[in-house]
């Protein structure tokens, strides 16, 4: 007898899988929901016309200057993605990252082009001199190492300097003690009452930056950033520059790397109840596009279930070179 058709019956008054029959079903019931508008568009803008360079260890990242950076956030909100997050890659760089605060810089220059071609969209700008000096250290170097007051007043500038230029958001990455209290202070003393912080208020010294760096030629020539990223073992840590930060006067914060730290989100969100971002960092992207590639995993459902994971431990804002492919598979 075939025990196929012998089997018995169980009497089972709860039967999970009934809400996972079909694709309806599970939608209807689904906890976790992800949507284009909460997804922010990292843009590398560098100098020059026509630009478009493709970064080696991030396929489908690019370089841009400033005519094509507006281009992208065309393309961004096209799909649903209404935030962009720009990052510079200044001709000139010096010891003190001057080109942080330049008005004619690409940063400064993009915002002004993306506030005027694209109607609604939200600027962010990331405010940190890794990008600007010639040694790739976040802030000023003074005997071999990160002075901490003396690169606040910079970050400062640059702050002003983006808020002139129109921002909306300036996102201090450096993690320089006091730096959200003095960023927070120069905007209302200057008029930009209105221009918002998102602090990288728990961003931890990770192994995931190296594609970023190849993008924004941001790598240090000396050191490391242990001296004021966190260490990747903590966590309450983390809830204390999280609470400093928002004491100080930060709107969102986040934090960065996502992935690794997903525990840390859901800390922190728990915990304050702010609005919380959290970063996929161009490591995380450029291991799946790598995987993906090689036909190890499906793209497609691994960036989606990645993200997901991110809005499930409680990022109500996630950062990602994925945004547009996420919101047009959404």
């Amino acid at each position: 007898m075939n025990p196929i058709h012998t089997h018995t019956t169980l009497k089972l008054t709860k039967r999970l899988r009934r809400l996972r029959h079909s694709e309806s079903m599970r939608a209807l019931v689904r906890e976790t929901r992800l949507s284009a508008d909460m997804f922010v568009l990292p843009l590398f803008v560098c100098e020059g016309e026509g630009v478009r360079r493709e970064v080696p260890s991030m396929p489908g990242v690019f370089n841009l200057s400033v005519d094509q950076a507006v281009r992208a956030a065309e393309e961004a909100v096209a799909a649903g993605v209404r935030s962009v997050l720009l990052f510079g890659i200044p001709d000139h760089k010096d010891d003190i990252g001057s080109s942080a605060y330049d008005p004619e810089a690409p940063v400064q220059s993009a915002i002004r082009a993306i506030k005027r071609e694209v109607p609604g969209v939200l600027v962010i700008t990331d405010v940190c001199l890794c990008e600007y000096t010639d040694h790739g250290h976040c802030g000023i170097v003074i005997d071999d190492e990160i002075a901490n007051d003396p690169s606040v007043d910079q970050l400062v500038r640059a702050s002003i300097s983006h808020a002139a230029a129109g921002a909306d958001i300036v996102a201090p990455s450096d993690m320089m003690d006091g730096r959200i209290g003095a960023i927070r202070q120069a905007l209302d003393e200057r008029g930009f009452e209105n221009t918002a912080i998102l602090s990288y208020a728990a961003k931890y010294c990770s192994a995931f930056y190296g594609p970023f760096r190849d993008a924004a030629d941001s790598a240090p020539k000396f050191g490391d950033r242990r001296s004021h990223q966190m260490d990747p073992a903590n966590a309450a840590e983390a809830l204390r520059e999280v609470e400093l930060d928002i004491e100080e006067g930060a709107d969102i914060v986040m934090v960065k790397p996502a992935l690794p730290y997903l525990d840390v989100v859901t800390r922190v969100k728990e915990r304050f109840g702010y609005p919380t971002a959290a970063y996929h960092v161009s490591g995380e992207y450029s291991m799946l596009k790598a995987a993906a590639q090689h036909g190890w995993i499906d793209e497609r459902r691994a960036m989606l279930e990645c993200l997901t994971a991110i809005r499930r431990a409680g990022a109500d804002i996630i950062v990602t070179y994925y945004a547009v492919d996420a919101a047009k598979a959404l």
